[in-house]
């Protein structure tokens, strides 16, 4: 049997010599012997198939998921936990900080210097941890009526509203109320407003990011529950995102304003609401890089 040289084979296989080298290491040549330092290799031998190694991808909600499970803290599932529930409960008037916010998530306690605090801020943040454990568990499930109530259920337990006859906990509004001014869907009437809007929803096949924007509109108007509508409907919509493999988003307190002006104006111009929710889906986005999962 005839032999040649690395450089030899490097010329033939137009790779680098390192390469060949690296290729009779690795066993990957047969025939190929090392004498002394000297590599020589078959005259008939191929070049060996290079196997493209795949970057491991991480799903978004299969990562929240396993993260939920098994507890691991510093991860995406901490982080949205902190983040989503800091800026969802302070744009509805929570006055709790976001470091706050992380050491009730993390210890179960809360650092107090001079300020009070009200006991239904504490409670609320406590209970939308539990609502994101919820919507990460049940995130491919088919939206329904039963989950826009038991979310609205753990949101609102054990808070000053639970203990009044006519707040209805879990349930539909009992009094009309408005949302910016404007009036929103009278008591009567949310069940089959509701049912409407998840019957038009559910029928979608592929939603789009339109499509979560738009019936997060939708439920706002009619806002069927006494209180609590704004975060149930952010978490609806992060809900979907992780269902529908959309990057999701927070909107965040400095957001407010945006995010207002564009549920006001989604009738007459729907690039207001789409161009902030965008803008929090970027911020996110550069979220999902740090902890390296795909999108």
């Amino acid at each position: 049997m005839k032999y040649i040289s690395v450089a030899d084979a490097a010329i033939a296989w137009n790779v680098a010599e390192r390469t060949v080298r690296n290729y009779c290491a690795e066993g990957k040549v047969t025939g190929a012997k090392l004498i002394g330092k000297t590599w020589h290799i078959p005259e008939n031998a191929n070049k060996p198939l290079r196997t493209r190694k795949t970057k491991a991808i991480r799903n978004l909600l299969s990562v929240l998921q396993e993260e939920q499970v098994s507890k691991i803290t510093g991860g995406i599932y901490h982080k949205i936990q902190i983040d989503l529930t800091y800026n969802s409960n302070h744009i509805e008037g929570s006055k709790l900080t976001h470091d706050q916010t992380r050491y009730i998530f993390e210890t179960n306690t809360i650092g107090i210097e001079k300020d009070t605090v009200n006991v239904n801020d504490i409670i609320e943040t406590v209970n939308h941890f539990k609502c994101i454990d919820m919507i990460i568990a049940k995130a491919k499930r088919k939206l329904t009526e039963s989950q826009l109530k038991e979310l609205h259920r753990v949101l609102k337990t054990g808070t000053s509203d639970s203990r009044k006859d006519w707040f209805a906990v879990g349930d539909y509004k009992k009094y009309p109320n408005e949302v910016a001014g404007k009036a929103t869907t009278l008591p009567e009437d949310v069940h089959s407003a509701i049912h409407s809007l998840l019957t038009t929803y559910n029928s979608i096949n592929s939603k789009t990011l339109e499509d979560i924007i738009n019936f997060h509109v939708r439920f706002e108007a009619i806002h069927p529950f006494q209180d609590g509508n704004g975060r149930i409907g952010r978490l609806i919509m992060f809900k979907e995102c992780l269902a529908n493999n959309i990057v999701p988003f927070i909107i965040t307190d400095d957001m407010k304003m945006y995010y207002y002006r564009g549920l006001k104006e989604w009738n007459k111009e729907k690039g207001f609401l789409t161009d902030t929710c965008l803008s929090a889906q970027d911020h996110f986005k550069i979220v999902l890089d740090y902890f390296r999962i795909s999108y």
